[in-house]
């Protein structure tokens, strides 16, 4: 399949906490519903050939997290979990999608988890891409930090980024080369795909990512790995956990966190870093469609 194959969905926005959040609907309202859920400082588009592959089978939603896409960034500089777990309640209560199924990827794992720990019976199954968040030796170092240094370290970094304009690109494909750079297993066509969706160009002609800067900022406190592990106890779903073999996220087998499921089958996919959706579609979409054959229909 080619970018060029791809038929484009519908852009849409919704509102939570006041913020203006974009979503792109991929049709096939008569379909179950399937919720995709991007990663840090990416957007909803990284989905692209993953919703391709089904959307005659389920009414595609993914969203643009707050300060990522063409969601309006944050007024302020804080992006808690928790305020991303609310954005996706709203999204799901205000469609009227529940239960509902979901993939999600990396940050939108964490929220999609944690959001299914929290309402089980509006999930139907999830899959979650390197969705555990920090590992547990980086957990505990972590706490090991005195709170106030914890809090210097925060504010040195905020001062930081407000000194700092986004980066500015002279080309599109000045772009196209970092963001290919960034993940090796790309393809050319994929990384220009992906960055065309993710610029803005900027009123000097330059072009700069469309994510909030500050969603660099390590959170100095936040949901710990107790109440972490409670939430994802309370998960009653099928339940995949997917990661690449050559990523640098740790092992949730080999960790102890994989314990903390009930319903989970670990998915280990060699040749894939971190994006495992773009590394290996076609050995991930197997795995996607084994895991929703009960409830897709097929063309």
């Amino acid at each position: 399949m080619t970018v060029a194959d791809i038929h484009g969905p519908t852009s849409h926005v919704y509102f939570s906490q006041r913020l203006r959040l974009h979503y792109v609907d991929w049709g096939n309202r008569g379909a179950p519903p399937l919720l995709m859920v991007h990663g840090g400082r990416d957007h909803c588009r990284n989905w692209d050939w993953v919703a391709q592959e089904l959307r005659h089978d389920y009414h595609i939603i993914a969203p643009d997290l707050r300060g990522h896409g063409d969601s309006e960034w944050l007024r302020g500089s804080v992006y808690r979990i928790q305020d991303y777990i609310y954005d996706i309640a709203q999204l799901i209560h205000q469609l009227n999608l529940a239960p509902v199924t979901i993939l999600s990827h990396s940050l939108g794992g964490q929220i999609s988890l944690a959001y299914t720990g929290i309402y089980p019976e509006n999930v139907k199954k999830i899959l979650a891409i390197e969705g555990l968040g920090m590992s547990p030796k980086r957990n505990a170092e972590q706490a090991a930090t005195p709170p106030h240094e914890r809090m210097q370290k925060w504010i040195t970094e905020l001062r930081g980024i407000a000194g700092r304009s986004p980066r500015r690109y002279a080309s599109l494909d000045e772009a196209f080369q970092r963001m290919h750079e960034a993940n090796k297993h790309l393809s050319a066509e994929h990384a220009r795909h992906l960055t065309e969706h993710g610029v803005n160009q900027n009123e000097d002609g330059t072009y700069s990512w469309k994510f909030d800067n500050y969603v660099h900022a390590d959170r100095p406190f936040g949901m710990s790995p107790e109440q972490n592990a409670e939430l994802w106890q309370r998960i009653t779903c099928p339940t995949m956990l997917v990661y690449g073999e050559d990523s640098w996220a740790s092992d949730p087998v080999k960790d102890g966190r994989a314990k903390n499921f009930t319903t989970a089958e670990i998915v280990r996919v060699p040749r894939a870093s971190h994006w495992v959706h773009h590394d290996q579609l076609t050995v991930f979409m197997g795995h996607v469609r084994r895991f929703l054959a009960d409830d897709y229909r097929t063309p």
